[in-house]
């Protein structure tokens, strides 16, 4: 995986300005390989949709990847019959390349791309890229496993789409429903971040752009939508199928071992009310707790079936040491990530070294309640020693967590000139970002588009960012 990417911080989200004619607000990429029958009759009928209802100027797209048939010819014609479409030729095959490439060279401050069957109804089109345009979400996908949503498929097709919707759920905690349905949307000011995160070029691509969005913060919009199955769709079910769990695998492995550099990016809002400075509300005081909570939980469950294994072979004195030891440094490990947020190896150890000294603290009031216990009793049943440990463990979570938020993962105040950064490793500076989204001005566009309306945009590699990035 990837790790040698800045993707810098993004700007607060602000509705974009009502454009004149000829100015794209909106380019819909319809990526094709092979699709010289129904690439005309698709382009024909989302023109005139988006010509008939949607209010701003926009921009139609035809990626062809590596087709080997007439769709190039058909993209040529289609690109000098409207100036709204534009073709752009890719040697090499693959979805997401072709998603990635257009995308990243497109000038228009909304980007879509559907697929050339239009299994979509159009008329959840300008649901899709509202709420991108008014600035209150930063992707929008169409969900065909919505409750509202009118789906018409086979048994088999919708079995693979729940199913792949279950292993996404339970392995890298995904939330949005349905990163499959070829209906989506993306700001570009976004779009340029999260791009060079993504690995996959092939169909996968939808799925891990998703979920690193979800895990950074950002917003994603759900529409429901109609969609019937194309019966003479050339997707390779068990390939691809094959290809996502090996994209599952891959992006989850990186998310575990925190090798994403999801932290660098600032807050997704600029007018996130989380973020504002609020007096005697401790930020994120109450995630934490439930963060702690359930770690706890599962540390004492731990350290007591420690505690059972060792007390086989040894005192209850040693056995208590040792299994506090071992579950005291998967503790503060468990904690550092999911309780506090901090990702990465830095300060790591400083950390452990830290829990360690918390772990002394913990040590002390479960010896002494052992100690107290033989005191009071020549021969403590096993049940009698776990209840008293439980109660000590209590009275040591307690302290252990004070201290771990005072001590080891402090919040540390927001410096003069910086927007307080809600994660509780510290403030991360607000600053003007790399792409900001200025007012269009009519005829900008409209000028370049009179020339020649194949584009063939200059492959951009995924590490690559933007030359104003300072970092």
């Amino acid at each position: 995986m990837r790790t040698d990417s800045s993707p810098g911080s993004l700007p607060a989200r602000e509705h974009l300005p009502a454009a004149g004619a000829g100015t794209p607000v909106l380019d819909v990429v319809i990526p094709v390989h092979n699709e010289e029958k129904d690439l005309g009759p698709c382009v024909l009928r989302l023109h005139e949709h988006l010509t008939r209802t949607f209010p701003y100027a926009f921009r139609i797209t035809v990626a062809d990847n590596a087709s080997t048939d007439a769709t190039p010819h058909v993209a040529a014609r289609l690109a000098a019959e409207f100036d709204e479409v534009r073709s752009s030729r890719l040697e090499q095959k693959g979805r997401g390349r072709a998603l990635h490439t257009v995308w990243s060279a497109s000038d228009a401050p909304v980007l879509a791309y559907m697929d050339v069957d239009l299994s979509t109804d159009l008329n959840a089109l300008l649901p899709l890229v509202a709420p991108l345009i008014s600035g209150h979400s930063d992707l929008a996908i169409g969900s065909r496993l919505a409750r509202s949503s009118r789906v018409v498929r086979g048994a088999k097709r919708e079995f693979v789409s729940r199913t792949y919707n279950l292993i996404l759920r339970g392995s890298l905690q995904a939330r949005f429903s349905d990163a499959q349905c070829g209906f989506k949307a993306i700001r570009r000011d976004v779009a340029r971040v999260l791009l060079p995160l993504v690995e996959d070029t092939g169909w996968f691509f939808d799925t891990e752009l998703l979920v690193l969005a979800e895990r950074a913060g950002l917003r994603i919009h759900e529409v429901p939508v109609d969609w019937i199955d194309d019966p003479d769709s050339t997707v390779h079910i068990v390939k691809t199928a094959t290809d996502d769990l090996k994209g599952v695998w891959r992006v989850g492995k990186a998310l575990a071992t925190g090798s994403l550099p999801l932290d660098r990016l600032a807050r997704p809002f600029g007018d996130d009310p989380r973020d504002r400075d609020i007096e005697d509300v401790p930020q994120g005081l109450a995630r934490q707790l439930v963060g702690f909570c359930v770690v706890g939980v599962l540390s004492t469950l731990f350290y007591l079936v420690l505690y059972s294994g060792f007390r086989v072979l040894a005192g209850s004195q040693l056995a208590n040491a040792l299994a506090l030891l071992v579950s005291a440094v998967a503790n503060t490990a468990a904690n550092r990530r999911l309780t506090f947020g901090v990702r990465g190896r830095g300060g790591a150890v400083r950390h452990q070294a830290q829990g360690l000294v918390v772990f002394g603290i913990g040590l002390a009031l479960t010896s002494g309640s052992l100690a107290a216990l033989s005191a009071a009793t020549a021969d403590p049943a096993h049940s009698t020693e776990l209840a008293v440990l439980i109660a000590a463990n209590l009275a040591a979570t307690v302290l252990r967590f004070l201290l771990f938020r005072a001590w080891v993962f402090p919040d540390a105040p927001p410096a003069r000139g910086t927007r307080q950064d809600p994660r509780p490793h510290g403030p991360m500076p607000y600053t003007t970002p790399p792409c900001p989204t200025t007012p269009f001005r009519a005829g900008d566009v409209a000028e370049h588009s009179r020339g020649d309306a194949t584009v063939r945009p200059t492959p951009v590699r995924p590490a690559d960012t933007d030359p104003r990035d300072g970092r």
